[in-house]
């Protein structure tokens, strides 16, 4: 069993800044990818970054250069600084663990989400 646990969201004005975090708890040996998806009512959840364990990032067009996803591989942690925010990123932001490895391997483990709303 893989806990996620996410914390950072909230109101912000345009412009502004926010820090998602999130971290896996549980008997964890290794995680392949963490990352950050967000989902708005009536559309499907989207990748916003992913973070593998080679440090290779992925970010979605729409928030490159605004948003850095880091990994702490040794905390089970990843978190998603977003700068320069815009009405259309508010969403439920969801944490995304991929290939968990505990005594078993956990395919697709998800938090429980966080919203995230920008005002403009």
């Amino acid at each position: 069993q893989v806990q996620l646990v996410e914390s950072g969201g909230g109101l912000v004005q345009a412009g502004g800044s926010l820090r998602l975090s999130c971290t896996a708890s549980g008997n964890i040996f290794s995680i392949d990818a963490m990352g950050w998806y967000r989902q708005t009512p009536g559309k499907q959840r989207e990748l916003v970054a992913l973070a593998t364990g080679s440090s290779t990032t992925n970010y979605a067009d729409s928030v490159k250069g605004r948003f850095t996803i880091s990994r702490d591989n040794a905390k089970n942690t990843v978190t998603l600084q977003m700068n320069s925010l815009k009405p259309e990123d508010t969403a439920v932001y969801y944490c995304n663990a991929q290939r968990v490895r505990t005594k078993y391997i956990l395919y697709d483990n998800w938090g429980q989400g966080t919203q995230v709303t920008v005002s403009s």
